[in-house]
């Protein structure tokens, strides 16, 4: 039985949460959520800015990054910030349960604007100049990570649970919808100056910081416990090695258009595998794991981190698949030159953004009075019927139409986002919601990740099967001789959507200039125009996307399954009344 002093003592704590919440100044709330909303709009920014910037990066640098042996470098430039924000998030989580959430959350502010300074100063070219920007990337995103893992806590801290839906939702839906500002951002930036791309976080960064430093209170009570090092690098090693293990997965091996059977992909896939496996053995048996794995006997946690991981697989690779649509095929045939094709594709992709930012906040402040179940899984219902609307469309779509099934999506990703992000951070413990919250990104992450090995290896196995005959029938068709159409043919087709995705000429790029000087200039012009290369991939590429697409129904439909399984509106006791001694205070559950 539990004594006098320690009932006094939970009792007391409830007591001192309380009291401490009802001497805070109402608008302290309001502060909290206008600067995690910034840090949040910055991290997911800097995860696509780049996107869009990339070829703007590489000539200044003065590296070609679809040479197959500088490949390494443009998917890590994409990749490496997500991938180390996906490793760090659940550890830097914990430790904001540790030593206080807005200590740990400052240090990101701090390590980010930093990181974006020093991106700018990069002096060195040729692939020197790529790793320095990789590295720094890296270090970008740990402060991002540190960004990402507390700011859900500190929302949820310092909201009551009848607001915390509203709060949350401008929070995710400003994070979500930073992944395709970034691509606008990039694309206006990058054309004036490549290192602009980096040099816009600096201010920003530094007034959130100073902001942070000066505003934010710690409204947690730290739990000093030991660190969890075996958990930490068990899962920090599986995690890597998985994704990068998709990095060559998705690049040619042997004559595969994809590397996913290649001993090299087998081997990092399988040892990543045994380390997560490893890591759970661990976390069931130390004494303060890292991953709170008894957090998943909270269903509502457990049903709303499954269904944010399935939502965020099906959305990351959306991004990707319109970006190569616009910019490989229907920009072109509309008259955009390539070149210009990265900056009005992310322009063109502003309805998925606007319908996030009206249906996120609103469905967050309803999901507050009526629960979350019924908007998630609808969202998550509706989404998928956004993709089969998307397969309907032919290559060369009326934009309009285009436009209006964008919207549909996008508020159906905020339908389901921002009372989804409040169900799971409703659920959690207090002292618990740095290390839930940082599970939750962290899933969320690691499906952006995984979204690009599953969706870009779909697309390269459509075009896999009819690409080359079609490619060489057209070139030789056009004067090139037999021997360079099928040496072309034959080129990856993950080069192919390289280059769209990169804003290259890709028959310019592929053919090379001693191809295309032994033509007649009438040929050049057709061969390198805006319409042959469109004209030529579209039904190559209409195979290839209808297998993504079908992917992201079957991910979002699964999402709203598991949504409904969640049970009822669910909020965790923050402050809880004297209980009878020998038990705990209860969460408690209200039913929608």
């Amino acid at each position: 039985m539990a004594s006098h002093s320690s009932i006094r003592s939970k009792v007391g704590g409830g007591l001192a949460r309380a009291n401490r919440h009802r001497g805070r100044p109402e608008s302290y709330k309001w502060m909290a959520l206008s600067n995690t909303t910034l840090a949040i709009l910055l991290a997911t920014l800097d995860a696509s800015i780049t996107l869009i910037a990339m070829p703007d990066i590489f000539r200044g640098i003065r590296l070609d990054p679809l040479v197959p042996g500088n490949s390494f470098y443009l998917l890590w430039m994409v990749l490496g910030y997500l991938v180390v924000s996906s490793v760090l998030i659940v550890s830097l989580g914990r430790l904001g349960d540790m030593f206080g959430r807005v200590r740990i959350y400052n240090l990101g502010f701090v390590i980010y604007t930093v990181a974006s300074l020093l991106l700018t100063v990069d002096w060195m070219t040729g692939r020197a100049g790529a790793t320095y920007l990789i590295v720094f990337r890296i270090v970008q995103g740990i402060g991002g990570a540190c960004l990402l893992a507390n700011s859900a806590a500190i929302l949820t801290d310092a909201f009551p649970p009848n607001q915390r839906g509203m709060a949350l939702g401008i929070n995710n839906i400003v994070g979500v919808s930073g992944m395709f500002v970034g691509l606008i951002l990039g694309g206006v930036l990058a054309p004036i100056s490549w290192r602009l791309v980096f040099l816009i976080s600096v201010p920003v960064g530094l007034f959130g910081t100073v902001w942070a430093y000066l505003k934010l209170q710690e409204l947690s009570t730290p739990r000093r416990t030991r660190v969890d090092w075996a958990g930490n690098v068990t899962f920090a090693l599986g995690l890597i090695l998985i994704m990068v293990s998709i990095t060559y997965g998705i690049r040619p091996w042997g004559g595969h258009a994809t590397g996913w059977t290649s001993p090299r992909v087998i081997a990092l896939l399988s040892s990543g595998i045994a380390s997560l496996i490893a890591f759970v053995f661990i976390e069931l048996r130390v004494t303060d794991p890292m991953f709170r794995l008894a957090l998943l006997k909270i269903r509502a946690f457990t049903f709303g981190t499954l269904s944010t991981f399935l939502a965020a697989v099906a959305r990351g690779g959306l991004m990707f698949m319109l970006i190569i649509w616009l910019q490989g095929i229907w920009l072109p045939l509309h008259g955009y030159d390539f070149t210009k094709t990265p900056l009005w594709a992310g322009i063109y992709m502003l309805p998925l953004t606007v319908g996030m930012l009206l249906s996120g906040p609103t469905s967050g402040y309803l999901s507050d009075r009526f629960g979350a179940r019924p908007f998630a899984t609808g969202g998550m219902l509706s989404a998928a019927l956004s993709f089969g609307l998307l397969m309907l469309l032919p290559i060369d779509f009326s934009y309009p139409v285009f436009a209006l099934v964008l919207l549909m999506n996008g508020i159906s990703m905020g339908l389901f986002a921002s009372p989804n992000r409040a169900a799971v951070m409703n659920s959690l413990p207090p002292g618990d919601r740095g290390a839930g919250g940082g599970m939750n990104q962290t899933f969320q992450n690691s499906a952006q990740v995984l979204s690009v090995g599953i969706f870009f290896s779909l697309m390269i196995a459509g075009l896999a099967s009819s690409l080359p005959h079609t490619l060489a029938s057209g070139l030789h068709a056009h004067g090139v001789s037999v021997a360079d159409a099928g040496r072309i043919s034959h080129a990856p087709p993950v080069s192919v959507l390289f280059a769209a995705f990169l804003g290259y000429n890709p028959i310019q790029h592929l053919a090379g200039a001693h191809v295309l000087a032994a033509l007649p200039a009438h040929s050049v012009a057709t061969l390198t125009g805006r319409s042959f290369f469109p004209e030529l991939i579209s039904a190559p590429f209409r195979s290839g996307l209808h297998a993504a697409f079908w992917f992201a129904i079957i991910a979002c439909l699964i999402a709203a399954f598991a949504s409904l399984l969640r049970g009822g509106k669910y909020h965790h006791d923050d402050a809880p009344q004297a209980s009878p001694a020998g038990s705990e205070a209860p969460a408690i559950e209200v039913t929608a």
